[in-house]
């Protein structure tokens, strides 16, 4: 250990101007052993700093280097972990707690000691020592080995004793010194003469000292007489001082007995006080005014000013029997009184009340009932006026009744609502019942009436002006049934079957299919009143839905305003009475909000119950008449849908337009596969050439249609799908009745309906059909070039079979110079050939093709001039391919056509001029 001390001074410590005191060997408990040094040193400078300082062999072991080091004042504790038995464990407490293991007790007790007398000496904050023996902190370090000589500083803890004895002079002293030693002119060379001459001054000084006391005796006996004088005085004071006690003593007991009377009065003042309190607090929350209870037993409930009487005494009412009463207010006779009285006043007004708004539901609900009879028996009563004229009469505008004067006559009572609410729920609940049974029958009856009327004005848009339909006819019969299927499942007015009766046999001779299709699209697009008619119907339908939907917000907005619903609380929003103030809504209504968004639900379901079975009705109607009307109630249910999810995504209206709106959906479903049904089963006559199926005209004026009807839609979607089901259908079936023609190629009846749907899809810019345009393009060249090259073998058929066998034997591997040796086809054979097909000839056979080529054509789609072209171009190229095999099969043969290029130029332009 003195080597290690020794290598560690002199390589760590000295060159940091610091003095290694003690040393132990340790390492960290409870880990793999890896031993260190834990060193206490001071600083040889002023101020001194003591410092614990971890030193660490080097990886390579050859020398050892500092790791880290403590200030001894951030110490706070040094716990020894036990102080009777010997255990090498002790923990430092920095920052953190370092755990340490010590190599032996001994080195441990050493440094502990150690570091507890630096704490004595140089800290102010002292260090707390835990489970370390007392005897230890007493004993100082012994030192165990000694730094050699030639250290300029000692190690061992007897060079701390000697710090210990050694006491500084200060200033005043040094200055003493000085001046003694400069009297005697020997102090410094003969100091022991100088030490005999201060010792006989101090003899001397004892000595006079001893006979100054002596001298002063007579004085002390003075001074004892005196103070024996003073304690006599000291007696007196003491005597009075107790009758003076004994006298604020009897003092003393008379302000206790008035400290305590002032107490039983302050008590007895307090108690007076917390009662008056709790009277007043009594009569102003549980005292109602006589004219709150008059206007609870007595009040007038029809006019403004009693309204607003009851509403006022009814809150005022609330507060009292919602007031909080302390423990005990309910024992007292007169509370009970005041409950019981606010109990039969609180009955008796919501009897009154619930009586009164009774009579107002019936009496507004029977006011309305008389005038709408009122109006309809004053039309009836028309002479020449059957009912369904009368209902067409009454209803000219298609409107439906508005119930704002109603609204706004029960929202005068919409507080009153309020507090029978919270008061009285059975009696709040049956008003809602009546309410709703009274208003269900009002609008069942006037939401009939509204689209009876509405399917009479659907039914004469499908008639021309001379009472006919515009396509194909269809048996009375038929449509008769139908329109009594129809009306008859949403009720019936008195009359109003056998009117739409009368109305289908009046048009009895000529009737549009209820079914339109797309091979009957073209002619019915031609027509300027189908159009009308259709045009007509969409605003029929758009206003039944805009009549519609401001009803039933009107409704459902009521019915949360007057019964106190709330429609769209959320956790934590702010909510807006209808008194106008805003609060936020607790938590815990949170449940209680979702049930009032039920009830309000069930309310609107119940009253407008028989809205979605009607619209239903009507959409099935519509269809009936015509099959493409699905596209426009699409539309427009879609934006309507659309429109009442954003006012309310729950509300009534939204719920049943959703519902509806898949049956719209269905419908145009049903006509996409109609259609694509219809295109299948299409018959072509096998004597008349095919020309433009109707079905792909069909598609192009559907495609025109659903364009103008879908610009700005939020159902595009739907169209998207329903045109790649129509158009591939269109495709497939095309090619159908190509294979099937036998009057016309199958190459033109691909080439022009191809050509057809081509231009369609060119000129309407449908994003989502743009591979088809892509592929009806590419089908459309494809069997252009083949009906050019099929057609053209015909004018030359001699001379191509006679070059096709020429190509033949070169593909056989015959060479092209030694063709002409062949037998079949030698010069004289080829001369042959060519001689018959001279310039007139060929003329010919160029008129006759035109000809069939004109046969086979449509007119419609006006492709004879560009075919024609294509075969000018094919022939010219034929040509060339002729005079290149005869130039290098016979070459020097001089053999030529009979007609050069220009002769067929002018054989092309001529017969088109001609034609």
């Amino acid at each position: 250990m003195t080597a290690i001390k020794h290598a560690l001074q002199r390589d760590i410590f000295t060159p940091n101007d610091e003095r290694l005191l003690s040393i132990v060997n340790v390492c960290k408990a409870g880990k793999k052993k890896k031993n260190c040094f834990l060193c206490a040193t001071v600083t040889t400078e002023r101020p001194v700093q003591v410092k614990v300082v971890k030193v660490k062999k080097s990886d390579k072991g050859d020398f050892y280097k500092r790791q880290m080091a403590w200030e001894l004042r951030d110490l706070t504790e040094v716990d020894a972990k036990d102080a009777n038995k010997e255990n090498p464990e002790f923990d430092l407490h920095f920052e953190k707690v370092y755990r340490w293991v010590a190599s032996s007790t001994a080195e441990k007790n050493s440094f502990i000691s150690c570091i507890w007398k630096l704490n004595q000496r140089y800290l102010r904050k002292k260090v707390e020592f835990v489970n370390v023996s007392p005897q230890l902190l007493e004993e100082l370090p012994k030192a165990e080995e000694s730094v050699p000589s030639g250290e300029s500083q000692s190690v061992a803890g007897g060079d701390e004793d000697a710090l210990d004895d050694y006491q500084e002079l200060n200033a005043r002293e040094e200055q003493d010194i000085e001046s003694m030693m400069e009297v005697c002119e020997y102090a410094i060379s003969n100091a022991e003469a100088f030490a005999e001459k201060l010792s006989r001054e101090l003899q001397v000084l004892d000595g006079a000292n001893i006979q100054s006391i002596m001298a002063s005796e007579k004085q002390v006996n003075i001074l004892m007489q005196l103070l024996d004088r003073a304690l006599g005085e000291v007696d007196n004071i003491e005597g009075k001082l107790l009758s003076y006690e004994e006298m604020l003593q009897s003092v003393k007991e008379q302000m206790d007995q008035i400290s305590q009377s002032n107490r039983l009065i302050q008590i007895s003042n307090t108690n007076n006080g917390k009662l008056l309190d709790e009277i007043q607090f009594l009569v102003n929350y549980m005292d109602l005014s006589k004219g709150h209870i008059k206007a609870l037993q007595e009040g007038d409930l029809s006019s403004p000013k009693g309204i607003e009487a009851c509403i006022n005494a009814s809150e005022a009412l609330s507060q009292c029997m919602n007031v909080t009463l302390k423990p005990g207010h309910e024992k007292l006779m007169a509370v009970k009184q005041q409950q019981h009285l606010f109990s039969e006043l609180r009955d008796t007004f919501a009897r009154r009340l619930t009586n009164h708004l009774n009579n107002v539901f019936v009496h507004q609900v029977t006011l309305l009932h008389m005038f709408q009879v009122k109006n309809t028996s004053s039309c009836l009563s028309l002479p020449g006026h059957d009912q369904s004229s009368t209902l067409s009469q009454h209803t000219a505008e298609l409107t439906l009744p508005k119930h704002s004067p109603l609204h706004r006559d029960l929202l005068r009572y919409a507080k009153l609502m309020e507090w029978l609410k919270n008061t009285q729920r059975e009696k709040y609940e049956g008003l809602s019942r009546t309410y709703v049974d009274y208003m269900t029958r009002l609008y069942e009856r006037e939401i009939k009436d509204f689209f009876e009327v509405a399917k009479i004005k659907m039914a004469g848009t499908s008639k021309d002006g001379k009472g006919k339909f515009a396509t194909l006819p269809r048996k009375e019969s038929a449509l008769k049934q139908e329109t009594e299927s129809l009306h008859g499942s949403s009720g019936k007015l008195t009359g109003s079957t056998s009117s739409l009766n009368k109305l289908a046999v009046s048009s009895s001779n000529s009737r549009r299919s209820q079914s339109s299709s797309l091979l009957d699209m073209g002619n019915m697009s031609a027509s300027d009143l189908d159009v009308a008619d259709r045009t007509r119907f969409d605003k029929i339908f758009e206003q039944v839905l805009s009549e519609l939907e401001p009803l039933c917000l009107a409704e459902q907005d009521f019915i949360s305003k007057f019964f106190k619903l709330q429609q769209n609380p959320t956790l934590g929003e702010n909510v807006d009475d209808s008194d106008g103030t805003v609060h936020s809504r607790p938590p815990s209504e949170h449940r209680h909000s979702i049930s009032e968004k039920d009830m309000v639900r069930m309310m609107m379901n119940k009253i407008f119950q028989s809205i979605e079975t009607e619209l239903n009705s009507l959409i099935a109607l519509g269809d009936k008449i015509d099959s493409f009307n699905s596209l426009y109630m699409l539309v427009k249910m879609s934006h309507h849908v659309w429109t009442a999810e954003n006012v309310d995504p729950a509300s009534y209206l939204s719920t049943t337009l959703g519902n509806v709106l898949v049956t719209v959906k269905r419908n145009f479903d049903k006509c996409i596969s109609g259609q694509i049904r219809q295109m299948e089963e299409v018959k072509i006559s096998k004597k008349s050439k095919v020309g433009i199926l109707p079905f792909v005209t069909g598609f192009e004026e559907f495609a025109k249609l659903a364009e103008a009807i879908f610009r700005n839609a939020e159902r595009r979607g739907d169209l998207d799908k329903a045109y790649i089901k129509l158009i591939r259908a269109v495709f497939n079936n095309v090619e159908k009745v190509a294979n099937e023609s036998q009057k016309t190629p199958r190459d033109v009846v691909m080439m022009e309906n191809f050509h057809h749907i081509f231009s369609t899809l060119s000129s309407l810019k449908i994003s989502c059909l743009e591979a088809e345009r892509k592929e009806a393009k590419q089908k459309y060249t494809e069997h252009l070039q083949s009906y050019v090259i099929n057609s053209l073998g015909q004018p030359l058929e001699k001379l191509n079979h006679f070059f096709e066998g020429v190509e033949a034997r070169v593909a056989q591997g015959v060479r092209e110079e030694e063709v002409s040796y062949q037998l079949a086809f030698n010069k004289q054979e080829l001369r042959k050939v060519i001689k018959e097909y001279p310039g007139k000839e060929v003329k010919k056979g160029l008129d006759n093709l035109y000809k069939k080529v004109d046969k086979h054509l449509c007119e419609e789609e006006n492709l004879l001039q560009v075919v024609w072209h294509s075969m000018q171009d094919e022939f010219i190229r034929q040509y060339k391919h002729f005079e290149g095999l005869i130039n290098r099969c016979y070459p020097g043969s001089g053999i030529t056509m009979e007609f050069t290029i220009q002769d067929m130029l002018e054989y092309f332009s001529s017969i088109a001029q001609s034609h």
